[in-house]
């Protein structure tokens, strides 16, 4: 097992590795719009997992992982010469691609904020013209406890 330490610095030169391969040396048009965005490697420094996303050609069309993967699964060979000549291990390790899921995650809090916001502003909006229930000052003070509270306790 190698030190957790090594692996993250690993790990961070091959995502860097990938993406700059990726940009300029790769020419495959599929892979135009993607970015690596993490790089995981395994304690014994044999496997490594790339996370990548893909953006859309235009803001409004959708981005196409399908086509991402099979460019990446195609240059995987490359890829992973790449990264043994850059990091200089005697293991190159084997690379796995993955679509990372954390813009897919960020919608989904981002959703989950707007509504709580949209729910704190309509009990906002309630409160504002809500009165008490009961009296103004429902709690008992000093000088209330002179006065009995009922006729019976006066007589004992």
């Amino acid at each position: 097992m190698a030190d957790p330490a090594r692996a993250a610095r690993l790990a961070k030169r091959i995502a860097t590795i990938v993406a700059t391969a990726i940009e300029h040396d790769i020419k495959d048009p599929r892979l135009d719009f993607v970015t690596v965005t993490d790089a995981r490697v395994t304690n014994d420094l044999h496997d490594a997992t790339v996370y990548y996303t893909v953006m859309g050609p235009t803001l409004d069309t959708e981005p196409d992982y399908e086509s991402a993967a099979a460019g990446l699964e195609k240059a995987r060979g490359q890829l992973r010469t790449k990264v043994g000549a850059g990091t200089g291990v005697r293991f190159t390790p084997t690379l796995r691609f993955e679509p990372d899921t954390v813009p897919e995650a960020v919608a989904t809090m981002e959703a989950l904020l707007a509504k709580a916001r949209e729910q704190d502003e309509r009990v906002a909006a309630a409160a504002a013209n809500a009165t008490p229930a009961g009296e103004a000052d429902p709690y008992k003070h000093d000088d209330d406890a002179d006065v009995p509270a009922d006729e019976d306790e006066a007589d004992r």
